[in-house]
């Protein structure tokens, strides 16, 4: 009989976790989720609270924990700037202990654990698109640092599991992500911008807009995650959609699909904010055979019926 796998998604209440939890749950799989609820909502998972195959457990991650699993997805740590700089102090200990804790937690049980890393760990790019063997330009000491510094150490911890105690890592470079589930008030542009729009309120630009994103829809980042998971490859891989968008015309895009007559306002570009950002997803494509595959098109029209409905 086929042994169900026992995950644990750190991190599982909040955007992306809570998706992830989703599919994981259509599998068939079992599914312990780990949340102190910082930026993550209870709400994301009440379709599952009476399923005997999930468990919610309210708990810190710098702190230690004993659980039986087979595979560790370590999501748990605040994404966006508006998060992550409130508390840089417990950013960086969260990246740091978090990630320390759930590698001994994997090295104790034998589980493999998959690391949602970040496209901030390059920083703002020299290199464009960013791949894999590029090793970053980012500001070490400045205010966006707790978080790119905080995955890049926790990157190293876990290739130094892998030395020196052969733990099987995974390592998910993740590039700008949207969906359903984001919080209108997280201060990520598309939340900022569908928010605004909602509320016929200008929509603000940071900087002229020139600076470039490319964003994944939820679906295909959990997909690239998943398939990640299950492959035999454990170096960093970058997963995001290769599509490159300056920041005004994303504005234009969504303008047009709420309210055509919304005006838009600049205001100082933020502290390190990276010019451009895309990534190289050749590795993905052969070692995952993964490509994202909902446009922005699709994908916007989405997070608008979404957000429609909670706001």
């Amino acid at each position: 009989m086929k042994k169900n796998i026992r995950n644990l998604v750190t991190g599982g209440a909040g955007f992306l976790g809570s998706n992830l939890i989703d599919s994981l749950m259509i599998s068939g799989e079992e599914v312990l989720c780990l949340d102190n609820y910082s930026t993550g909502q209870k709400i994301n998972l009440k379709k599952w609270f009476n399923n005997p195959r999930f468990e919610l457990i309210r708990h810190d991650i710098t702190n230690p924990i004993n659980l039986e699993v087979d595979r560790i997805w370590h999501l748990a740590c605040p994404a966006c700037p508006k998060s992550y700089q409130k508390n840089p102090i417990k950013t960086s200990k969260i990246s740091f202990l978090g990630t320390y804790n759930m590698l001994g937690l994997a090295r104790r049980v034998n589980a493999r654990l998959l690391l949602a890393s970040s496209s901030e760990i390059y920083g703002n790019p020299e290199i464009h698109p960013q791949a894999e063997e590029y090793n970053g330009s980012p500001n070490c000491i400045g205010v966006r640092s707790c978080y790119v510094e905080g995955k890049r150490i926790s990157e190293s911890l876990c290739f130094d599991y892998k030395r020196m105690h052969n733990c099987e890592i995974r390592i998910a470079r993740i590039f700008n992500t949207y969906g359903p589930r984001m919080r209108p008030d997280d201060g990520r542009v598309i939340s900022n911008f569908i928010s605004q729009s909602l509320k016929n309120k200008p929509l603000s630009i940071y900087g002229d807009g020139t600076q470039t994103r490319s964003f994944c829809y939820v679906n295909d980042l959990i997909k690239g995650l998943i398939l990640l998971m299950n492959s035999t490859y454990d170096g960093p891989v970058n997963i995001g959609n290769p599509l490159e968008i300056k920041i005004i015309d994303l504005a234009k895009l969504i303008i047009k699909k709420i309210n055509p007559d919304l005006k838009t306002i600049t205001s100082n570009l933020p502290e390190d904010d990276p010019i451009r950002r895309r990534p190289k997803i050749d590795l993905a494509k052969e070692k995952l055979n993964w490509v994202p595959q909902i446009s922005i098109d699709e994908g916007l029209d989405k997070t608008i019926s979404y957000f429609r409905n909670i706001l």
